[in-house]
């Protein structure tokens, strides 16, 4: 069976994750290229990973007519753009999110994706690939829960990596916290429910991280949300889990609830010591998330073989995108937003 070429962009923190799971864990498909503009990154394709053919240019890679997908892990603001170049060329697309920053460009560039019916776009909404979601969305869509009354979600990066991203946050924008980090919970929402939002409220602080302030950044954020179904929607965002990486999230229903990952656990062993009780939590998303990132690296190649549409559209990235930046709006003006 002919394997499916890749040529990825970015290798950066996830970068190196998605690179290294094409190489050791996904069938069908084989690493064929990379672009980077970082030497570092460049030589752990070749050394690392074993791509044989390396590139400081993007449009440079694409030209390489072998290839047939592109996986897009570069920051933010290049998305919107190496997407559409990817389509040009004629080649399939897996994505990060954001498809991009400003809803009007996000807009062309999903005409863009609708225009080339027969190319794969798939966006990396990896939670929705994770055993547990998997589970509970089975569960829900079963209607184990009855009707879905409430969800509330819960995002927090480890503080250990909190002056990392105050040394980012000087130089760079990452578009905001609830771009950057609650879009996963955005989507996560629209997933579970089947309904698109409503209204949406927003409160944030910079009480672990004045220095944030000055970069119009935020540590701590807050959203309250209705959905257009009724359905409440509460969201928290930070950058500072004492003790570890913490997503949760809950569902509440007419006649059950389910709550997915109320402790960070790294795995199943216990410690009884001096200390009392206590268990090994995961410390970032690649540890947390590793099978997710694996299952839709898988999903997008699979897709492409079999011709099917992909499961995580275009569309979903900008409904998410558009609560995001509502609930930003939220944050500056103190008011209310509908959408």
């Amino acid at each position: 069976m002919t394997k499916i070429k890749i040529g990825q962009v970015g290798l950066g923190r996830l970068g190196k994750v998605h690179a290294s799971n094409i190489v050791k864990h996904v069938n069908n498909a084989e690493l064929y290229a990379v672009a980077s503009v970082v030497e570092q990154e460049l030589e752990y394709a070749s050394e690392t990973l074993g791509v044989q053919h390396c590139y400081t240019s993007y449009s440079d890679m694409l030209d390489n007519d072998a290839l047939d997908a592109v996986v897009i892990a570069s920051p933010s603001g290049f998305h919107a753009v190496q997407i559409t170049q990817a389509l040009e060329k004629g080649l399939h697309v897996f994505s990060e999110k954001p498809i991009g920053l400003e809803l009007e460009n996000i807009r062309q560039v999903v005409d863009k994706i609708h225009d080339h019916p027969h190319k794969v776009f798939q966006l990396g909404f990896m939670r929705r690939f994770d055993e547990s979601y998997l589970y509970a969305k089975d569960a829900v869509d079963r209607g184990e829960l009855g009707k879905i009354t409430a969800m509330r979600c819960y995002g927090i990066d480890p503080s250990s990596g909190l002056d990392r991203f105050i040394q980012f946050a000087k130089n760079s924008a990452s578009g905001g916290l609830f771009l950057d980090m609650s879009i996963h919970d955005i989507d996560l929402v629209r997933w579970f429910t089947g309904s698109e939002f409503k209204t949406v409220y927003s409160l944030g602080n910079n009480i672990a991280a004045p220095e944030l302030t000055a970069c119009d950044e935020l540590e701590t954020g807050a959203c309250l949300s209705e959905l257009e179904d009724g359905t409440i929607a509460y969201f928290l965002a930070g950058r500072n889990a004492q003790h570890g990486y913490h997503v949760e999230t809950e569902i509440i229903g007419t006649e059950g609830m389910i709550r997915i990952g109320n402790a960070p656990e790294k795995n199943l062993v216990t410690l009884y010591d001096k200390n009392g009780v206590v268990r090994p939590t995961s410390d970032h998303f690649p540890e947390r998330f590793r099978f997710a990132f694996i299952n839709e690296m898988n999903t997008f190649v699979s897709t492409i073989k079999n011709k099917d549409q992909s499961s995580v559209t275009a569309m979903d990235g900008l409904k998410s995108t558009e609560v995001a930046i509502a609930m930003q709006n939220s944050i500056e003006t103190k008011k209310v937003i509908t959408l």
